[in-house]
């Protein structure tokens, strides 16, 4: 099959062309991006050195239109115009949020502009997913956040061992969770040796797709408190989900439920009673490794999870997702193991 990625410059378009060159049934067919289109690729990704011949292209419609797959990597609200002038025969995976969300409401209120309406949701570890995601020519690849405390709550949502209405969610991320425009705030002397919390108080835009996930999955209305962090590394997530109990749980019996709810999952792992999810555990990779305990003090369930925000939480999904959508085996061209530190 022959493979586009619009966006190629940013951080998840360079991990898709990574993933991309050791997939066995895609051929990438077209690199582009607009602001270094004429650009040598090894220029912005030197790790890529098999495209070391190669430019990116510039953003082109009908070069678009010779692919059977495209990927897009693109800012918020920059997607759906390009997307609205393809061939509506070509599938899609957008990485980017614009069609995420099912509320044009919350569009305008967390992102703005007009909303461009919604896609099929690619999260397959969500029950239901799969089928969808396999029957569809779109798909709206989730957010890196979304991705991490969306895994970590469903099992004790569907089987009611938690309240909806009061998730607490505290969850750290890489540098490259804010994409590759130069910053201030991000550049190495500002974060290293330092924490800080942004976009708090309700107000980050992975909010409503959390809350339309998982109240689509529970049927009932969840409520969740989000409270990001920018740490001082590259890439991975550390999510801490925490909901009050309602049925009367050991950890154990959590375990029990959250190993049986993800038994059959290749990229899911819970860890053992003696284990920790931690993010250099996951990098490179398309896993989601989890925790869980119950706090008996505050009789609240505590779920840690961690994911790469450039695998799992962008560009590996994203290509899990195109798997399912062609019909491949889901793991094909990706891995359930990290680097390591």
């Amino acid at each position: 099959m022959k493979i586009g990625v619009v966006g190629a410059s940013g951080y998840s378009g360079g991990e898709l062309l990574r993933l991309l060159l050791g997939h066995p049934d895609f051929a990438i067919e077209y690199i582009a991006a607009g602001s270094q289109a004429g650009s040598q690729i090894t220029a912005i990704h030197p790790q890529l050195t098999p495209l070391a011949s190669e430019r990116f292209e510039s953003t082109d419609v009908a070069r678009m239109n010779d692919c059977d797959l495209i990927f897009f990597a693109l800012p918020h609200g920059e997607s759906a115009r390009l997307i609205a002038q393809i061939n509506p025969e070509i599938k899609v995976v957008d990485l980017g949020a614009d069609f995420r969300l099912e509320s044009a409401e919350a569009w305008e209120k967390y992102y703005g502009g007009a909303h461009a309406g919604s896609w099929v949701y690619g999260l397959p570890e969500i029950p239901g997913q799969r089928e969808k995601i396999a029957n569809s020519k779109r798909v709206a690849n989730p957010g890196c956040y979304a991705t991490a405390i969306a895994v970590a709550a469903a099992p004790a949502l569907v089987s009611q061992f938690i309240e909806s209405d009061d998730l607490v969610v505290v969850a750290a991320s890489g540098t490259t969770g804010a994409g590759r425009k130069a910053s201030t705030a991000l550049l190495a002397s500002e974060i290293m040796g330092s924490l800080t919390s942004y976009k708090f108080g309700g107000v980050h835009q992975h909010t409503p797709e959390i809350e339309q996930t998982l109240t689509t999955l529970s049927q009932s209305p969840v409520k969740i408190s989000f409270t990001p962090i920018l740490a001082p590394m590259p890439r991975g997530i550390l999510a801490t989900v925490t909901g009050k109990l309602i049925k009367d749980a050991t950890t154990e019996d959590v375990q029990d439920l959250y190993q049986s709810f993800y038994a059959n999952e290749e990229f899911i792992t819970v860890l053992t009673d003696s284990l920790l999810p931690k993010t250099s555990a996951v990098v490179g990779s398309n896993s989601v490794q989890l925790q869980v305990a119950v706090d008996r003090h505050v009789n609240r369930l505590v779920i840690s999870a961690v994911i790469d925000n450039l695998g799992k939480g962008a560009a590996s999904q994203a290509i899990q997702n195109a798997n399912i959508m062609f019909g491949l085996p889901e793991g094909t061209g990706l891995s359930a193991s990290g680097i390591g530190s």
